[in-house]
């Protein structure tokens, strides 16, 4: 009765071991199934350490989009607050105050010079264009994160089942060559490698 039981066993260990074996991913179906979704291909693939890797980069993206995203509005906001105050129509809305630095705190904006004032206005501007600038940079790089992970469960699913083994042998055996014009039959040593 033990017998019986062990055979069992191993019999439903050896299908299982087969049907592992036999498991050969679709590229194709890879690449829809991370284009679906970022990280279903690599499931699909069996690659299940990768996860971290693909959604810790798309959240580190979604992190740059939101904070380039939330520094270009703010710089925005504050220098067409800014431009408005300046002649003039003022807006309950200074968000330009928040910006000011150095000398500029100890004064208000109606008593600086025109110099000060157009420095101040030029500032505002070009921090608003480094962060708009970074934020769509930010876009570009989470659609080649995107690209890189489809492109991984591909090659994934074309290489499964490639042969990593370590033996990298070498073969000696003796090999006739052939005449040719310029020389008679001769004999000679191969060497191949196996890899």
């Amino acid at each position: 009765m033990l017998t019986d039981t062990v055979r069992i066993d191993s019999l439903a260990n050896g299908k299982m071991q087969s049907e592992q074996e036999k498991f050969k991913p679709n590229s194709k179906k890879a690449v829809i199934l991370s284009a679906i979704f970022p990280g279903l291909g690599q499931i699909y693939n069996r690659k299940y350490w990768k996860l971290p890797l693909v959604y810790g980069s798309f959240i580190g993206c979604a992190y740059a989009i939101t904070w380039n995203g939330n520094q270009y509005n703010g710089y925005r906001s504050a220098y067409i607050n800014f431009l408005y105050y300046m002649n003039g129509k003022p807006n309950d809305n200074n968000s330009w105050d928040v910006y000011r630095y150095g000398s500029y705190l100890s004064q208000e904006p109606k008593d600086w010079t025109s110099a000060m004032q157009s420095q101040f206005s030029t500032a505002l501007k070009s921090a608003r264009d480094y962060y708009r600038r970074y934020r769509d940079m930010s876009y570009i790089i989470t659609v080649g994160v995107y690209a890189i992970w489809i492109i991984d469960a591909y090659v994934d699913a074309q290489l499964f089942d490639f042969d990593i083994n370590p033996d990298l042998s070498m073969h000696i055996a003796p090999v006739l060559f052939d005449r040719t014009a310029v020389n008679t039959r001769s004999v000679g040593m191969q060497l191949s490698f196996a890899f």
